[in-house]
């Protein structure tokens, strides 16, 4: 395969750079002194601001936008051979590499190589990490795959010898990759077009942590069903993490015996980063007491809702004090981050309704989100939701109907097809079937107009409405607002 070499720049061009991690790998490798262009279907924000880095990119993809001067072409999981650029790359037998060889050859410019994985809370969890070693002043190279408005966007190139970036297992890319330190959020049954089953998936997921060097680190939660199947053969140090089924359910703890002025106290022993005292103000946001290996370390206030960011936020503190990162660095880091693009954003208020959009597009983070919004508003919550591929929606259909009826108003959108065709096996209206046998309250409707229509007419003063999925379902909610 063709190695990149930091030394030695030459012109690399991206086969849909408009993506979120092709676009910050570009702009990072322009920032390197490299020659960078690109070609995108269509034209979007993200496309637009690569001329802030010098690349060049083309809208619309053909043989004519690979020129002679190109030393390697990178492409998305989405291209295929039969793409007229790939397809003219291999005519001219110029070198090919797909994304997730890129990102593993960029880990090596790095001493410092820290992954995040996980089923869900990727985004959220490197964000708070990049928060915490911006303040302990590491000056770290970062890929996000959201837009962090700490760092101005999805990229931020640093000087310093750290590299913190997304690890996705979708097509096993995450197994291309060299972390020197790793954090495992969750393993749950996802991507299940590429996987055979949820074993298979575990089983990715145990590889990626064996490719970690001796002298690194992984944070794992402790929460994860069979952890020893997936930390087996693992030679570097293992820190895991994980909240008591008391807090996750909610119930009251006691402050006393947690605090750090108190006498210690019994904690969950299974862990050795957890939360005590946890406690929620009006905007469902979190205060606790960090514990790490049974001991009170620090009062910890977090700037985003939800007990998922509770846990998100253990991970990220045990793997920056397992870096050597001061306490207090933690702590401020975990303050100052408010959220990044579309993980429950607060797009605005009209008419005293508050609109809300997330990305969530997983059972899991769909309970997550919906649990968060009880927590934030006295309201009644109307979920518009806009699945995402047809495959998982097929093979997590109960998952989702039990993850929405959380919801008080329940509104489906077409399925968002992505890399998928329809094979005629499932649709939104069989989900609002599901929810409407259930005793929720569900509505289908097959355009964007149509919904919007109807929740104009249907939301009141004080509800909550919150867009959500991974595809274009917040112009909804935008459009309600008169963006």
């Amino acid at each position: 395969m063709y190695q990149i070499d930091i030394n030695n720049p030459v012109h690399i061009h991206f086969i849909g750079i408009g993506g979120i991690s092709m676009s910050g790998l570009a702009a990072l490798l322009a920032s390197k002194g490299f020659t960078v262009t690109g070609s995108d279907r269509s034209k979007s924000a993200i496309v637009d601001s690569l001329g802030e880095h010098g690349i060049k990119v083309c809208i619309g993809q053909g043989a004519q936008n690979i020129t002679d001067d190109i030393d390697v072409a990178v492409y998305t999981a989405a291209v295929h051979p039969d793409n007229p650029e790939y397809a003219e790359c291999v005519r001219r037998g110029l070198p090919l590499m797909d994304r997730a060889a890129l990102l593993g050859q960029i880990c090596r410019f790095f001493k410092s190589a820290i992954g995040v994985a996980g089923t869900h809370g990727k985004t959220t969890t490197t964000s708070m990490l990049s928060m915490i070693l911006l303040q302990g002043n590491t000056d770290p190279t970062i890929s996000v795959g959201g837009m962090l408005p700490a760092i101005g966007g999805n990229l931020r190139v640093g000087k310093g010898d750290s590299f913190l970036f997304e690890a996705c297992e979708y097509t096993n890319s995450f197994l291309k990759f060299y972390p020197t330190d790793e954090i495992i959020l969750n393993i749950e049954a996802d991507h299940l077009d590429f996987f055979k089953d949820i074993n298979e998936i575990r089983a990715s997921f145990h590889n990626y942590a064996l490719l970690l060097p001796e002298n690194g680190h992984l944070v794992i939660n402790g929460e994860i069903e069979r952890l020893e199947e997936i930390t087996e053969g693992v030679k570097c140090k293992v820190s895991t993490y994980g909240l008591s089924e008391q807090a996750k359910a909610g119930a009251p703890q006691t402050a006393a015996s947690g605090s750090l002025g108190g006498n210690g106290g019994s904690f969950d022993s299974r862990f050795n980063y957890t939360a005590e005292n946890i406690v929620f103000d009006e905007l469902g946001r979190a205060s606790y007491t960090l514990i790490e290996n049974g001991k009170p370390a620090a009062e910890i206030t977090l700037g985003v809702p939800g007990i998922h960011n509770v846990s998100n936020s253990l991970a990220a503190a045990a793997l920056a004090l397992n870096l050597g990162i001061d306490i207090d660095a933690v702590k401020e880091g975990l303050l100052s981050f408010s959220g990044t693009e579309r993980r429950f954003e607060k797009k605005g208020e009209i008419c005293g309704i508050t609109v809300i959009d997330d990305y969530a597009h997983h059972p899991t983070e769909i309970r997550a989100t919906l649990n968060t919004a009880r927590k934030y508003t006295k309201g009644k919550i109307w979920c518009v939701f806009q699945p995402h591929t047809y495959s998982r929606t097929f093979a997590l259909r109960n998952d989702f109907t039990e993850a929405l009826k959380l919801a008080d108003e329940v509104v489906l959108a077409p399925i968002y097809a992505a890399r998928e065709a329809d094979n005629g096996k499932i649709s939104s209206v069989d989900l609002c079937e599901d929810l409407k046998k259930m005793g929720v309250s569900a509505r289908c409707y097959p355009t964007f107009d149509e919904i919007e229509n109807f929740l104009l007419k249907s939301l009141t003063t004080g509800d909550l409405l919150i867009t959500m999925g991974a595809g274009d379902i917040v112009k909804v909610g935008e459009h309600l607002l008169g963006r």
